[in-house]
Order: C-alpha cells, then structure tokens, then sequence
C-alpha cells in the first residue's frame, strides 16, 4: 500500500489544526521533541523508548532526540539526530513514506539538534527535554496549548485509522494464537510468547504488557505476570499489537470445556451485552449514557443468575453491581491506548467529570465521526471489592455461597475498537476476530 498520498494529507489536516491551537493559545510556533531517553535509578540500563505522542502526531520517525519546528504558513522542519555511533545500530534514513512532507535537517550532535532549533520567538515547547527547550527560550509545555492539541487528536485522519486498523488486524492473529494454546493446555507464558511469535514482535514492542489471566489472575485487572500454571479452565487474554506506533487493544475471554457451566453461561450474557453496547456507540451520544445502559443490564444479568437480588435500578443505586465491574466501558484509542481527552468538553481545556455513580469512566465525551474507542465490559469475582458487600447491611440480598464457587474462575472481560462514522460506527475487531 502506498502509505504516501495519505500521510501527506493526514499532515496538512493535522497542521492545519496546529495552527488553529497556536492561534487560539497565544503562539507563533510550536517545537516538540521525539523525547529523551532515560535509565533506571542507579542503573545504566535504559527503560525502553516511547515517542513523546504529540511528536509522533505528526511525524511517524523513530528514535530519541529528533525535533519538529512548526510555524505557520512555513513547511515544518524536521531536525533529525544522526549520531555516529558504534554503542547502538544507526540506521540510515532511506526515503520513508513521510520525508516529503518535511524539511529535514541531519543533525550529528545533540547541540547540533537545537543550534537547529534557534531561539524562536513566543513558541512553546511539548516534551522532556525541557532544559535545553528553556534555553532556546521557549515555553514549557503550556497547558492550554496541550488540551487544545489533546482534543485535536480525538479525531482520527484515515491515515490514522488505517493503522489502527492494521494494528487489529495483527492484534487479532495474536489472541488466535493465544486461544489456540490456551486450548491445548498452555501456561500463561506460553499463551504469551504464542500471542508474541503471531504478532512478529519484541515483547516491548506491543501496545502494552500483555494481560494473560488463567482462573483466579482474571479478577487482577492489570495482571503482567506469566505463571507456569498449566491446563487451565478460564483464560482472559487482553493484548494489543502496534503498527506505525498505533495501538490495538483487544480482549477475549476463553472458557475450556469443561468450565462451569454457569460461569459459561454468565460469558455468553456478558458478550452479548458487549454487543449491544458496540451497537449503540452512535454519532451524537454521549459515551456516559452507554455505559450507564450497560450497567443497568448488567445488574440484570447478575440477579437473573442469581448472584443478587435486586432490580436493575436499585443494584446501581446501591452499587451492587460496582464490584463485579469496577471500571469503565471503555476509553478512546490512539497512539496511546489510553489515548488523550476522554474527559475534555471542549479543546479550551474544560472537563466533564464522569457522574458519582460512575466514578472511574473514563470517557465523558459526546461521540463524533473519528473518534475510536474500546468497549470492553466485565465481569469479575474480587474478593476485596466485595468484602464490604459480604460485612454489610445488604448481605442478604446476595447469594455468598454461588458467590464463593465462582470466586476461584477470576473474572471475564470481552474488548473491541469500534470507530465512529458518519452513520453509525465500524467494529474494526470483529472484521478480525469474529468472536
């Protein structure tokens, strides 16, 4: 595919829309670097490196120290730092899909990189280099500048959905692989490393530290750990894949056949549940109302199967239902998984705090054409959230024994990026993963 005629039109949008912020926020221009790397505490081991987002935004580049000069009206410059260097591989620039949208300077130095740069007048600055950006005169990540950018981002070019497109599509090899092991008896780290060999990747490289749950570590919802456990009976496996530094990030749960069979059962209300949450992610409606829709039928999957006793209504008044699903619906997706603005109302930096009765949602948004978000329910059997459930007033109205024999199955979580379109939305996961 050439790459080419849609990235130089995602940079123009993207430029455009630069210039609208700098002019709305007070700036001549904008300078934002790809990031500095950094090394663990009394350690000469480097972290692994992550672009600064807004770099990558609009300039697809890998690598440290390189740096974006962007004024108005002017082609953006692109100062790329090319050390000499036989530490660590260099490799050549080439001709990449991109360089034409860019003046691009070879800078051999760190200090060759801002004698670049200059000192422009009233500029701002986005990243962590920020003492040599302090030098050059310009202001530190401001955070009008940022927010307005941040809301700028919510909407995805087609350059930009065509990698978070790819970047399913190589997601969804990966859990085929990993359900695939799953099956035939794998442990958490060998459903890991058969997820890694589909994708074709470093572990680093993935959109995030793979998520592989047996039993019990499906109720830890950020569970990074790889146990030598073995045939086990519920895997919950939440990976994502990269493509141009966009993220995919998906979630299935997969039940063995000799699994529960209520726990079974509770799966297949939960997916259809997620279903029809995707379905409604409309144009025009707010991502709050969905979420609330969704708990409320959760509450009625969970006392139709008799885990408690009460309506719908009252097991959200009461938070009865807060504990089997503590977090939101689902957040927006990007270059960063949990990507940017998913409680902004408006690029000038207001907020929309999520409502008492939802307090960890993580999107507040009105959906709109180009956003992408994931929506991903659970299901899960903590002990600590419901301790306070099992020690109060309303311990009545909960069937503990049920309770406690599903407890030792962990919890269930089903994950798909929608986008939203002009007339409805696209499912980019189940083109992929049909289940």
């Amino acid at each position: 595919m050439n790459l080419t005629p849609l990235f130089l039109e995602h940079l123009k949008v993207r430029l455009a829309y630069a210039e609208k912020a700098l002019a709305a926020t007070g700036f001549d221009g904008l300078v934002i670097s790809s990031g500095a790397p950094f090394t663990y505490f009394a350690d000469d081991q480097q972290a692994p490196f992550h672009t600064v987002p807004h770099f990558r935004h609009y300039c697809p580049i890998e690598g440290p120290h390189h740096v974006l000069k962007l004024r108005p009206g002017e082609r953006p410059q692109l100062i790329r730092y090319a050390p000499e260097d036989f530490w660590y591989e260099q490799l050549p620039l080439g001709a990449p899909f991109w360089a034409t949208g860019f003046e691009i300077t070879e800078a051999p130095t760190l200090d060759a990189v801002w004698e670049a740069i200059g000192k422009p007048a009233h500029s701002a600055y986005l990243g962590n280099e920020t003492e040599r950006a302090q030098a050059a005169g310009l202001e530190l990540n401001p955070a009008s500048l940022t927010t307005y950018l941040d809301w700028g981002r919510s909407y995805k070019t087609p350059y930009e959905i065509q990698a978070l497109e790819a970047a399913t599509a190589l997601g969804a090899k990966g859990h085929i692989a990993g359900r695939k092991a799953f099956l035939a008896g794998a442990s958490e780290l060998e459903i890991h490393y058969a997820f890694v060999q589909a994708v074709g990747c470093l572990d680093h490289q993935l959109a995030f530290g793979s998520i592989t749950a047996l039993e019990p570590k499906g109720a830890t919802l950020h569970y990074e750990h790889k146990r030598s456990y073995r045939n086990g009976k519920v895997l919950l496996l939440d990976c994502g894949a990269r493509v141009r530094d966009y993220a995919s990030d998906i979630t299935r749960t997969t039940l063995a056949p000799e699994c529960d069979a209520r726990f079974a059962g509770l799966l297949k209300g939960l997916e259809e549940l997620q279903q029809q949450a995707c379905a409604a992610l409309q144009p025009g409606v707010p991502f709050g109302d969905i979420h609330h829709q969704m708990q409320l039928k959760l509450g009625s999957l969970l006392s139709s199967a008799g885990i408690f006793k009460a309506s719908p209504e009252e097991a959200i008044e009461r938070g009865f239902t807060r504990p089997f699903m503590p977090h939101g619906l689902g957040h927006h997706l990007g270059i960063m998984v949990h990507d940017v603005a998913g409680r902004l109302s408006s690029p000038d930096g207001t907020t929309q705090p999520p409502p008492p009765e939802h307090p960890t949602l993580r999107t507040t948004r009105i959906l709109e054409p180009g956003h992408v978000l994931t929506v991903e329910p659970g299901l899960y059997f903590i002990p600590m959230l419901l301790r306070p459930f099992r020690e109060g007033e309303h311990a009545s109205r909960f069937d503990w024994k049920l309770i406690d024999e599903l407890i030792p199955l962990g919890g269930m979580r089903i994950e798909d990026n929608v986008l939203i379109t002009a007339s409805g939305n696209r499912n980019l996961t189940r083109e992929y993963l049909p289940n």
